[in-house]
């Protein structure tokens, strides 16, 4: 039994001792205040704790399959495609493309966000603007192999993809007439009378969103997927009535939007979890706009949202499709959480595959344009 230590055992033990705190005082003054940071370093003093190259599996003979990225240069090695609704379409920011502004059209806005966002970076491919006004996430995968289909559009050679879906398999748009089309003074549960259909069509759209998610990378498994949210509608304690829309309404409205929000981010944490574990390159990423247009919702004095606009048929007044949808304003508020996406990346490395990267030329990314 050991009852003690020499002076020499105690002179090695401060000097290791002290060996250990050096290298970790040169790690902290070396990098930036980031995990990846202090295991990057550590591995390099140390030659312990180093991440691995590759995904659990073997590549035999390719060890070195992917490229780590920095995340701008992630989402701008190749094309752009810009998929969803009328929220990413721009429908209600005027200046629409002519052959899209039609009964029954896209209407793509120059003033969209993805417009925005493309103008932004260098990106080495195009933008491909396939966002559609009325489009549904269900629909989407119905379409997949025909000619109307977005997905089938993105590329290997696509770098970044953004997508703004749900609302209208959420049915928004017939929740709000039939919250507004009633007489408020007396059928004041029109609005969350409504809340068993709205919950049963969040859970289909669970599992048709986790189908989105894999069709697309499917076809760019290389690419960062930002998934774009919903903004809040109405400010966050509305004071008064707007139409037939009481305060509680208002509040109602938001509150389901936020929840919707919630399950979207939820299942996007999901499928990036599950890149992360299986080793696995490109990303899934929400992008949070609820409070994008804070202070500037429906009913404020200086709205980034139309309010209601109506038309004039011969058959009788109705709703036009651009209500309760960003204008410009509200589409450059869009813009700029984007692009703060874009800048920060995920909390976490970004790569991809070496091969399809380096495989990008202009001539490749040319061909793929049509």
């Amino acid at each position: 039994m050991v009852r003690g230590t020499d002076g020499n055992g105690r002179i090695r033990l401060l000097g290791a001792a002290a060996v250990v705190l050096a290298v970790l005082c040169a790690v902290v003054l070396a990098v930036p205040a980031t995990r990846d940071g202090v295991v990057d370093a550590w591995c390099r003093t140390t030659g312990a704790g180093c991440p691995d190259s590759g995904p659990p599996g073997p590549r035999p003979g390719d060890p070195d399959w992917r490229l780590r990225l920095d995340p701008e240069a992630a989402a701008t090695w190749g094309h752009y495609a810009a998929l969803g609704d009328s929220y990413s379409s721009g429908d209600g920011a005027d200046d629409y493309a002519a052959e899209t502004a039609v009964t029954g059209g896209c209407w793509r806005s120059a003033n969209a966000y993805p417009e925005t966002v493309a103008a932004a970076y260098d990106f080495a491919g195009e933008l491909g603007f396939y966002a559609c006004s009325s489009q549904r996430g269900h629909a989407m995968l119905d379409e997949l192999g025909s000619t109307d289909s977005q997905i089938d559009r993105v590329t290997e050679h696509t770098s970044l993809v953004t997508i703004g879906i749900g609302g209208n398999d959420l049915g928004f748009t017939s929740v709000l007439r039939t919250c507004m089309v009633r007489l408020p003074l007396v059928d004041t549960t029109a609005c969350k009378d409504q809340e068993s259909d709205i919950e049963r069509r969040m859970r289909l759209f669970d599992a048709t969103f986790t189908d989105l998610v894999g069709e697309i990378r499917d076809r760019a498994p290389d690419a960062r997927m930002l998934v774009v949210g919903y903004p809040r509608l109405f400010p966050a304690d509305p004071d008064g009535m707007y139409y037939t829309l009481n305060a509680n309404d208002q509040e109602w409205l938001n509150d389901t939007l936020e929840r919707f929000n919630g399950q979207v981010s939820d299942a996007v944490d999901e499928a990036d979890a599950e890149i992360t574990e299986d080793g696995e390159v490109g990303s899934v990423e929400y992008v949070d706009v609820f409070t994008a247009l804070n202070g500037h919702e429906v009913g404020t004095e200086e709205a980034w949202l139309n309010g209601v606009l109506l038309r004039d048929l011969t058959s009788g007044v109705s709703i036009d499709r651009s209500t309760f949808h960003p204008t410009a304003a509200g589409q450059d508020a869009l813009a700029e959480r984007v692009r703060a996406q874009i800048d920060a990346g995920p909390d976490r490395r970004l790569y991809a595959t070496r091969s399809t990267v380096d495989n990008a030329s202009p001539d490749v990314l040319a061909a793929e344009i049509d």
